[in-house]
């Protein structure tokens, strides 16, 4: 049972974050109006894709807590999704592209950092990282576009 309070736990941080900072610092007019890459997705791909790679972050989250809540990896993770939910604000709100760049690239590394250390420790952690890793590359590059483009 104690387990599944903390599967709860996380799957309540990582997707109530999520959407409480979703909902919060959501797109306007500004972003509406900004030059975006060809390559940009539509606005309704971000919510579905954001809610499965929440999940996946979230159990990572809880397998790593479960052998080593002080460890490395943890705090990698809980940094990581510091940075993210910092993402969308530094974007959004303050309507600074170049600094919400710099976020997405701390929270790329950080990703790559956490799957590197959670990989001796859960390589299940470690591969449900894999989607995500992918996903925030592409959303740097989507990023670095914007600050070009504009």
């Amino acid at each position: 049972m104690r387990d599944v309070l903390w599967i709860i736990a996380f799957l309540a941080l990582t997707l109530g974050g999520g959407l409480a900072i979703g909902l919060w610092a959501r797109p306007d007019g500004w972003y509406a109006h900004l030059n975006k890459p060809s390559f940009n997705p539509p606005d309704w791909v971000f919510g579905p894709v954001w809610t499965v790679l929440y999940v996946m972050v979230a159990i990572a989250g809880y397998r790593v807590f479960a052998r080593a809540p002080g460890g490395a990896a943890m705090i990698l993770w809980a940094v990581g999704l510091a940075l993210n939910f910092m993402w969308s604000p530094a974007f959004f709100r303050l309507r600074a592209p170049a600094l919400a760049l710099a976020v997405v690239l701390s929270l790329l590394a950080v990703n790559v950092a956490f799957f590197a250390t959670s990989w001796p420790l859960d390589r299940a952690a470690a591969l449900l990282f894999v989607p995500y890793v992918v996903w925030v590359a592409f959303a740097s590059l989507l990023n670095a576009a914007v600050v070009r483009l504009n």
